[in-house]
């Protein structure tokens, strides 16, 4: 599959913007799981572990979407 341009209401958008968009999305979800069970006190830093998720679930989309 080519990356082409995504139109959004008349306006080209890159395809990247739409995964970045849809992986921060997916981390929310994540993230709210995660702080509910209260996972997050083990972590050592939670800030750099969820920006850590969030490289892995953008990776994962661009990777399914670009074969």
């Amino acid at each position: 599959m080519r990356f082409t341009e995504v139109n959004l209401f008349g306006v080209y958008v890159a395809p990247m913007s739409v995964m970045l968009v849809a992986a921060w999305v997916v981390k929310i979800g994540l993230r709210r799981l995660v702080a509910r069970f209260g996972l997050l006190r083990y972590v050592w830093h939670p800030a750099v572990f969820m920006f850590s998720v969030y490289v892995i679930v953008l990776s994962s989309i661009v990777l399914s979407v670009g074969r």
